[in-house]
């Protein structure tokens, strides 16, 4: 019985490992220059994390330069949007540590909208919340706005991140995207979406999943049990235990 329950509990972690997580952090310094990761992105619409099925997109970032005070990035928006869906991508967020002191960006892309600490600094809808830091569409008083990439399209531009004082790393999190014009989800038009995986020559640590360490936990406590349990049972009966 115990064999059983250690299987199970085993088997369940191991699944519980394998489904997605959030996108990992990542930490960038000068010896990152060149380096590339792209954010995968899913659709929801609100806080409890009820997803869009169709509504997804990713980003990649490319570091091009580093001065001690900016960070420059190239980026590549795809909105893969699909399912018979349409939306438009109008602007994605992250924060930043450490703070910035200000943003800039081109292309697709042409408005930043950086945390000052002001009643009007950059939220995300859906109940996120505070962002440092989102790049717009449009010009607008929100990270909420017009425009941006449709469904099947793909914007490309740069992007700098300033500091004071210079930064000689830092560590970028919490990856979002607004999307906008959305049609063929019912009464949803609009949505956020959060950075769900992450790939590319740079990555931030993997983190386990909220409760693996605990069902990790348990297995090895199943596991411990078990073994003790035949070390009593063996020398009962009379054996040496087969290990030590």
């Amino acid at each position: 019985m115990l064999k059983r329950l250690f299987a199970a509990v085993l088997a369940f972690a191991t699944v519980g490992v394998a489904s997605p997580a959030l996108a990992d952090p990542i930490t960038l310094d000068s010896s990152d220059i060149g380096s590339s990761f792209t954010i995968d992105f899913d659709g929801f619409v609100d806080s409890a994390g009820n997803t869009v099925d169709g509504l997804s997109s990713s980003i990649t970032f490319t570091l091009d330069e580093v001065t001690g005070d900016s960070y420059s990035f190239s980026y590549q928006v795809n909105n893969t949007t699909d399912s018979g869906l349409t939306s438009n991508l109008s602007s994605f967020a992250f924060n930043v540590d450490p703070d910035i002191s200000g943003a800039s960006v081109d292309g697709a892309y042409s408005f930043a909208f950086v945390t000052d600490g002001a009643a009007n600094d950059p939220s995300y809808p859906n109940q996120i919340g505070a962002v440092d830091v989102c790049f717009k569409a449009a010009n607008s008083g929100s990270c909420s706005n017009s425009g941006g990439v449709a469904e099947g399209q793909s914007g490309s531009g740069t992007l700098t991140l300033n500091f004071d004082p210079d930064a000689s790393s830092i560590t970028l999190d919490d990856f979002y995207v607004r999307y906008q014009g959305i049609t063929g989800a019912g009464d949803v038009t609009s949505a956020s979406g959060q950075g769900t995986t992450t790939s590319g020559s740079t990555s931030g640590t993997q983190v386990p999943a909220p409760g693996m360490m605990g069902l990790f936990a348990l297995a090895l406590a199943g596991l411990g049990l078990l073994r003790r349990r035949r070390r009593d049972e063996e020398s009962e009966g009379g054996l040496q235990p087969a290990y030590a």
